[in-house]
């Protein structure tokens, strides 16, 4: 059984308006600044159109998003992934994809593949390396750029509902 929720119509407002366009998809806001602010949604894992959505848990801030773009501009994705041990980046992986099954609404479409941003191994964007770790994963990626980012509190609301 699927435990997707939808964000509050105010919080879908308020992240259409920091990307700038509607979303394609279903989500719910799932960490935010202590003001209440989002920073990371959790995507439902099909579009409204069936197209999968690798991506759960998206990173939404527009300064945390800059930061982390600053740090990939800068080789951050191939020096990340060269700091990690290997066996844990992969339980990572597999932890992501296990709880985008678990977040999956419409089975019976073709289903999104791999782990954090849709990749099998490695490291493909910091991004949401980040975001995963912020709403609770032990993703030492994520871990790394937080730490190197010195990132302010966050409230991380309960991924689950």
């Amino acid at each position: 059984m699927s435990t997707f929720r939808d964000a509050s119509p105010a919080d879908l407002a308020h992240v259409e308006s920091l990307l700038g366009r509607s979303l394609a998809g279903r989500c719910a806001v799932v960490a935010r600044h202590l003001d209440g602010r989002p920073v990371v949604i959790e995507n439902e894992p099909h579009l409204r159109d069936g197209t999968p959505m690798p991506t759960l848990f998206w990173l939404v801030d527009p300064e945390l998003h800059d930061a982390v773009s600053r740090l990939e501009s800068h080789g951050g994705v191939h020096r990340f992934e060269d700091l990690v041990d290997a066996e844990h980046l992969q339980r990572a992986h597999d932890e992501y994809a296990r709880r985008r099954a678990d977040s999956t609404v419409r089975s019976e479409l073709a289903q999104a593949r791999g782990g954090v941003g849709g990749t099998r191994l490695g490291v493909k964007c910091l991004h949401a390396h980040l975001a995963n770790y912020l709403v609770g994963a032990d993703d030492p990626v994520g871990a790394l750029v937080a730490a190197t980012l010195e990132l302010p509190t966050l409230v991380v609301e309960d991924v689950r509902g």
